[in-house]
């Protein structure tokens, strides 16, 4: 029998060592001098916004084009993340948003995006993958502990910390990835002991990424977030109550385009876990009784929103997924073989990942739920979030996602459990014994079970109404 070939790493871009990180340390600043205007501009970013002079100063830059550097991929991927960072803070900055993007901008972001294959805003991968640098040369390098970003909206601690704990778990999770095609290798040499070990060693790794993501609580707080950090991430789809009701128009181009935010779900590494386990993703409020069937197919799962989040990923980690989409033999081999070893194996990393999921609707339920709550409830008129129009902060918080966010979280969370393979782990699974609960008293009084709320990553499908929000 003739099998398409697993994915090479190095084909794609993703290292055995850091993941979907670039193997090669994120440049700092350009090297040449030619785009000093917009180092300059970026590095006081912070001070600008806190002025708001930002877009006054963007108007001032001239013209400059990525063409010198578009055969270095690394000084690319920095002037990608820069003018990413621009022009979200010219979109946001001032108390009225603006539909235009100035060609100063909107030029070389297109330029670049068009290169590296991403859209021309401010996705995970600028603000992320190529937005960190260690603090010391001698120490661990991808120590948590050692990291620091380059650039930020803020200059807060809290949106560096944000930012790092996702550079963190992008690091953690090389050992999910290749752990994982070792598995799938496995099972093409039809060795049981050898899959089973390595799904026990999957199961320890993708819970350990559950932990990373609890520290997002240790360094960032949950109100200077959602008020200051988020309206940031926002982008400029489904964004009509915050003043872009047709999206943004670049240069000189005469129609709109419309970009969600920043999310987390642009993170390709969640994606693999789903794709490895053969985790299927529906519709919210579609959700499909797979515990049933004998074969899941990695690939075949309708979820709009998380087709769509694939085209905010470099193009050679979207072409990652749908390679491994193509040869995941996992799930398949565990129920084909109906060992019992095996499949508590292959349970057991399902139900780690299940747990990761409810710890993200932990985190997403503190840091934006019970946020939007509380100033809904506090009637409060004086608060100004930076970035957000005062006619959108009246607007009952309904966003881009309106109150489609946390029943997509938990679809999300019940999908996975529903692909356990053995009776023992459908059973708990199924029933949700693993759900991890938010603790209610940290906004006494506040409603978390229609949340409403919108900006970064909230996103909504003009087909069939499924939304998600992330961030």
């Amino acid at each position: 029998m003739s099998y398409m070939e697993l994915p090479k790493l190095e084909d794609y871009e993703v290292s055995p060592k850091t993941g979907f990180l670039p193997d090669e340390l994120p440049i700092r600043r350009l090297s040449d001098s030619y785009f000093d205007p917009w180092e300059d501009l970026v590095e006081e970013l912070p001070s600008l916004i806190l002025v708001k002079k930002i877009r006054e100063l963007v108007d001032e830059l001239p013209i400059l084009s990525v063409e010198r550097i578009a055969s270095d991929k690394r000084e690319l991927r920095r002037a990608y993340s820069i003018l990413g960072f621009l022009s979200h803070a010219y979109v946001w900055n001032v108390d009225i948003a603006t539909e235009n993007l100035p060609k100063a901008l909107a030029k070389p972001l297109i330029e670049a995006s068009e290169i590296l294959e991403v859209p021309p805003l401010a996705t995970y991968a600028g603000l992320i993958l190529w937005n960190f640098r260690p603090i010391r040369k001698s120490a661990e390098t991808f120590d948590l502990d050692n990291l620091t970003t380059i650039n930020t909206y803020t200059g807060s601690i809290d949106e560096s910390w944000f930012y790092l704990v996702s550079v963190y778990f992008e690091y953690k999770g090389a050992g999910c990835i290749t752990g994982g095609l070792d598995a799938m290798k496995y099972v093409r040499e039809d060795s049981i002991e050898k899959v089973t070990e390595s799904l026990k060693s999957l199961a320890e790794a993708i819970d350990m990424l559950g932990s990373v993501l609890m520290r997002m609580e240790e360094m960032c707080d949950p109100h200077t977030f959602y008020y200051r950090i988020r309206p940031y991430l926002a982008g400029w789809k489904n964004m009509a109550d915050a003043g872009l009701p047709n999206g943004l128009k670049y240069g000189d181009e005469e129609e709109y385009r419309s970009y969600a935010g920043g999310s987390n779900a642009q993170s390709s590494l969640i994606q693999t876990l789903d794709i490895i386990l053969g985790v299927e993703h529906y519709p919210t409020g579609q959700r499909e009784e797979t515990r049933d069937s004998k074969v899941v197919s990695a690939s075949s799962g309708s979820n709009n929103f998380m087709n769509e989040m694939r085209k905010y990923m470099p193009g050679p980690h979207r072409r990652f997924l749908e390679h491994l989409g193509q040869v995941a033999n996992i799930r398949s081999y565990v129920t084909e073989k109906n060992d019992s070893l095996l499949t508590l194996a292959y349970d057991a990393s399902v139900a780690m990942l299940k747990a990761f999921r409810d710890k993200h609707i932990q985190i997403v339920t503190r840091y934006i739920i019970l946020q939007a709550g509380a100033f809904k409830k506090s009637g409060s008129k004086n608060t100004l979030r930076s970035g957000i129009s005062k006619t959108a902060e009246k607007k009952d918080q309904k966003g881009t996602g309106g109150t489609a966010l946390m029943p997509f979280l938990k679809q999300c969370r019940d999908e996975t459990g529903d692909t356990a393979a053995g009776e023992w782990g459908q059973s708990i699974l199924s029933k949700n014994v693993l759900t991890s609960r938010p603790r209610e008293d940290d906004t006494p009084g506040v409603d978390t079970k229609r949340p409403k709320l919108g900006l970064a990553g909230s996103w909504s499908s003009s087909d069939d109404g499924a939304a998600a929000g992330h961030w």
